[in-house]
């Protein structure tokens, strides 16, 4: 957890003003829904098109984890390799979103006696959210194998794994709740595409650096 952190740490340094740049474009597509959302909710459906934006995003960071070089236009080479597959993921992540929302508050509005189950769905979106970090990479860098075996390889990752994946998700929460709560500014622009990069470097297999 500690490597994958300084590694993302060093790259986000080298690369700070290209993830800068590519972190601004995915939140402020985020920022046009919401934004809708709440003019109509209807277009709140509209948040599976960040699936294909997360995943562009994504491809530059295990770019960059991979290789300690970045370049803008691997933004639309990502975009074009994995826009299906960010599709996938992004209905996949907002049905699950979604559902657990709904449910949550359905239990927790009828009585003390039911009100456990609000909190093991919770447990399971937490649990949800820590397995995104090892989906959204290895879906992006395993591109060309079935996505059903790439959801396996990111349980079992995650089995084998599990209390410095809690860990690092824990770390990362944190980091974007700083920024959250430092302003809105670098929220858009940082801890986004920091995090993606952490998850690259500690879900991906080791890549010998030169030097």
């Amino acid at each position: 957890m500690g490597a994958a952190l300084k590694a993302a740490l060093l790259d986000f340094y080298r690369q700070s003003w290209r993830l800068v740049v590519l972190n601004s474009a995915f939140s402020a597509a985020a920022l046009a829904i919401v934004l809708l959302a709440l003019y109509t909710p209807a277009a709140l459906v509209l948040v599976v098109l960040l699936g294909p934006l997360a995943s562009a995003l994504m491809h530059c960071t295990v770019i960059l984890a991979r290789t300690e070089e970045l370049t803008l236009d691997e933004a639309l080479v990502g975009l074009r390799l994995h826009w299906k597959r960010g599709l996938v993921l992004g209905a996949l992540t907002a049905a699950v979103v979604g559902l657990g929302a709904l449910a949550m508050s359905f239990y927790a509005g009828r009585g003390p006696l039911v009100f456990p189950l609000a909190v093991v769905v919770f447990y399971l979106l937490a649990f949800f959210a820590v397995f995104q970090m090892w989906l959204w990479p290895l879906a992006v860098f395993e591109r060309d194998r079935p996505f059903g075996d790439v959801m396996r390889d990111a349980a079992r990752g995650l089995v084998v794994r599990p209390a410095t994946s809690v860990g690092l998700a824990l770390a990362l929460a944190a980091v974007n709740l700083v920024a959250a709560a430092a302003a809105v500014l670098p929220l858009l622009t940082l801890s986004i595409a920091f995090t993606f990069l952490a998850a690259a470097h500690f879900v991906l297999p080791p890549q010998p650096r030169e030097g």
